[in-house]
């Protein structure tokens, strides 16, 4: 008796090691790009008021993570007006937060097709049984067997990947927001500093 659900079972394998590798890739992505928003946008705010604009996009070109690129982008237009300035903050942020969910769709697709997949396997599985019927006037009880079996374990391997898999997609998710959370933040008090300085002057 055999265990393996025929091409299925090793389809479903391998949509769950891609799936890892996805999560994996991801989660440290998105571990590397989380930093503080309000010390972040405070230290490049002393460096500003300090009559250095060039050192403070130095410090925003030393740390690649979105809220930087978010920073960069308002120092460089700070001499703009405010329209100029608000549009060149939402390309940026806008920018960033697309690159942050890249590949994330590819997970929730693999979390979402997983059961129909197995459910594939479970008609082939019965198919399979149903020719074997067919095609001998007696049926070994070893053959019905295995194909049940080959049915059982697509299904149920289906599940075992979609489960965990739509897991992932929510941890990710939350920390996706949590950064985008971070580069609002970050583009909003700098937007106000600019913006205070401009009407200031």
């Amino acid at each position: 008796m055999t265990l393996s659900g025929g091409p299925v079972f090793w389809i479903l394998v391998a949509m769950a090691v891609a799936a890892v590798v996805v999560f994996l890739e991801r989660l440290v992505e998105l571990r590397r790009a989380h930093v503080d928003p309000e010390d972040f946008v405070k230290g490049v705010i002393n460096v500003l008021e300090q009559g250095n604009p060039d050192e403070a996009l130095s410090l925003c070109d030393e740390l690649p993570v979105p809220v930087s690129v978010v920073v960069a982008a308002a120092i460089r237009h700070r001499s703009s007006s405010a329209r100029v300035l608000r549009e060149a903050l939402e390309s940026a942020a806008r920018g960033e937060k697309s690159r942050l969910v890249r590949r994330l769709a590819a997970l929730k697709i693999i979390g979402d097709i997983a059961p129909e997949v197995g459910l594939l396997g479970v008609v082939f599985g019965f198919v399979k049984a149903v020719m074997a019927v067919n095609a001998e006037a007696i049926v070994v009880r070893a053959d019905l067997i295995d194909s049940t079996m080959a049915a059982l374990v697509s299904a149920a391997l289906g599940l075992m990947v979609a489960i965990p898999v739509k897991v992932m997609c929510g941890m990710l998710r939350t920390r996706l927001e949590r950064l985008e959370v971070e580069i609002d933040a970050a583009a909003s008090r700098i937007s106000g500093y600019i913006t205070t300085k401009a009407v200031q002057k």
